[in-house]
């Protein structure tokens, strides 16, 4: 059984990863395997530099994040030709991933937490999409309080990306958290409950 969990900006998707790994399932985390699609080495790593110029190569051999950040910054067309060469790769390594954790233990649930899930075409990968939800303006105060950012910011990011609705649209679980942790945390047992997983 694998799980595509997902959500947007402060939605808590994290959080409900974490109690699914305390539950049992092993979690593969996209946004780890995005810093190693950057490593050198890798297809993406020279794609990018072909892309976006040598000036994105950090001293250390590395992708500049930052550097590579104002390049696609505020450009959609930027933007898609990053994730073009990027989000493939992304995806390679956690096909990889999710491999070796069923060759370990062929009755593991694997829960692959990826912001961009949708936006990357990812369902295929997955048995269930998962999204977690939060209200608009719930989201806009959490992250406000864990990022330090002013509330125009986290509106811009918000506006960026997926609607609750769109994203809903596409889910086989909905997982609503605009009430408490503890609210969440129920919520998560019973959708485990039903896909038979085991307490860990």
């Amino acid at each position: 059984m694998i799980i595509g969990l997902t959500g947007g900006i402060a939605s808590g998707k994290s959080t409900a990863a974490r109690h699914l790994g305390a539950l049992g399932a092993h979690v593969i985390d996209a946004d780890q395997l995005g810093h190693r699609a950057y490593e050198p080495g890798t297809g993406a790593h020279q794609a990018v530099i072909e892309t976006f110029g040598e000036e994105v190569r950090g001293s250390d051999g590395r992708i500049d994040r930052k550097r590579l950040g104002t390049k696609v910054f505020g450009d959609a067309a930027a933007l898609r030709r990053l994730t073009d060469i990027v989000w493939p790769e992304i995806r390679r390594l956690a096909e990889t991933d999710i491999a070796a954790a069923q060759a370990a233990r062929p009755d593991a649930v694997v829960v692959l937490e990826a912001a961009v899930l949708l936006e990357a075409g990812w369902q295929d990968a997955v048995d269930e999409t998962w999204v977690v939800g939060v209200d608009r303006e719930t989201a806009i105060r959490r992250a406000m309080q864990r990022d330090g950012a002013n509330a125009a910011a986290v509106e811009a990011r918000i506006d960026a990306q997926l609607s609750n609705a769109e994203r809903e649209a596409k889910a086989d679980v909905v997982i609503d958290n605009s009430g408490s942790e503890a609210q969440l945390l129920a919520q998560l047992d019973a959708a485990w409950r039903r896909i038979g997983g085991a307490a860990a």
